[in-house]
């Protein structure tokens, strides 16, 4: 499970170094390889790659017919890049993905269980400001917390 949150910063070729507590949990689970893709909420979404395999063929078993299942496909398969730790313990992040959700220099890696989200540093604070102040309350998100219990 990878968990916490960690603030990092991109050096001039765009590459991030993986925290030491996740990049051993890494070379164990993937040999370092990894996807890379987009998320819908302007984040990047990485998985060890056995992990992307089986979300992989989730992604293709939803019926393509149904046209937001195949906008998610479009953009979660086609922007899915393969990348691999470097010696030093550091992914090189693809400039056109880091664009497009506009990632520069500093960004927070956050755990997720299974994956881990890049989020560009300000945009990463104001969704955490948001949560805290209750300003992103819906009743959706209500009614799917009554029955959690932390």
């Amino acid at each position: 499970m990878f968990r916490g949150a960690n603030h990092i910063s991109l050096d001039a070729k765009g590459r991030m170094a993986v925290p030491a507590r996740h990049r051993d949990r890494l070379l164990e689970t993937c040999g370092g390889r990894l996807i890379v893709t987009l998320d819908r909420e302007g984040c990047l979404l990485f998985y060890p790659f056995p992990e992307w395999e089986r979300i992989e063929s989730e992604l293709m078993k939803l019926p393509s017919l149904n046209k937001l299942v195949r906008e998610l496909q479009r953009q979660m398969l086609g922007n899915a890049t393969e990348c691999e730790l470097d010696g030093q313990g550091r992914i090189l992040l693809p400039s056109t993905l880091r664009e497009a959700v506009g990632i520069n220099k500093h960004v927070v890696l956050a755990g997720q269980g299974n994956k881990f989200e890049l989020w560009d540093e300000e945009r990463w604070l104001g969704k955490r400001e948001a949560f805290l102040s209750g300003d992103n309350n819906s009743e959706e998100l209500n009614v799917a917390l009554d029955t959690l219990s932390i």
